[in-house]
């Protein structure tokens, strides 16, 4: 079965990867999706659970697709959800910036920037609602929700604070019973 199941990841995360701009962070709506939704690969807990990982654990963002490759396939989809994610994108933008550095003066090209950015924006945005929902547990989970968003926007501090404030919430909401 895992074998069959490389090549699905590889074509999943393929694809994802050339419609994530702005980072593997800015497609985690799809790539809920597809796991959750489409391919049935995980449940809503397990991406949520896997999702929070990759954002404590130091490095980039894409770890996400990574686990999620090491939690269907082991270490060989780790590596074929890694490659197939970097891959694509990486040799999209390689080609991208080598054209655009020679029609840089171009004014389509400086337009075609500037409306990069709020889709780029709205993307991450997107990304954020989808995992909010995820995660959603109850009235505690909304209260932590706010509470880090209003923190992240406001504050000049490592959002890490805000994931160790869910985690120690998480942990006394379930010793009290407030929350699964």
């Amino acid at each position: 079965m895992k074998g069959a199941l490389l090549p699905q990841i590889a074509l999943t995360f393929a694809t994802l990867s050339l419609v994530a701009v702005g980072g593997a962070n800015a497609v985690v709506p799809d790539i809920h999706r597809q796991v959750v939704d489409t391919l049935g690969w995980m449940d809503n807990g397990t991406f949520a659970n896997l999702f929070a990982i990759a954002q404590a654990a130091p490095g980039p963002n894409v770890l996400v697709v990574s686990l999620i490759g090491w939690h269907m396939a082991g270490f060989a989809g780790l590596m074929v959800a890694t490659i197939a994610m970097i891959l694509p994108s990486s040799l999209l933008a390689f080609t991208a910036g080598r054209l655009l550095d020679r029609l840089s003066g171009a004014r389509w090209v400086v337009m075609v920037k500037a409306g990069l950015v709020p889709l780029a924006i709205g993307l991450i945005l997107a990304s954020g609602v989808i995992m909010a929902q995820t995660s959603y547990r109850g009235w505690l989970t909304v209260l932590a929700t706010a509470a880090t968003t209003v923190f992240v926007l406001l504050s000049e501090r490592n959002p890490l604070w805000a994931l160790s404030g869910g985690a120690l919430l998480g942990l006394l909401g379930w010793g009290f019973g407030l929350s699964p």
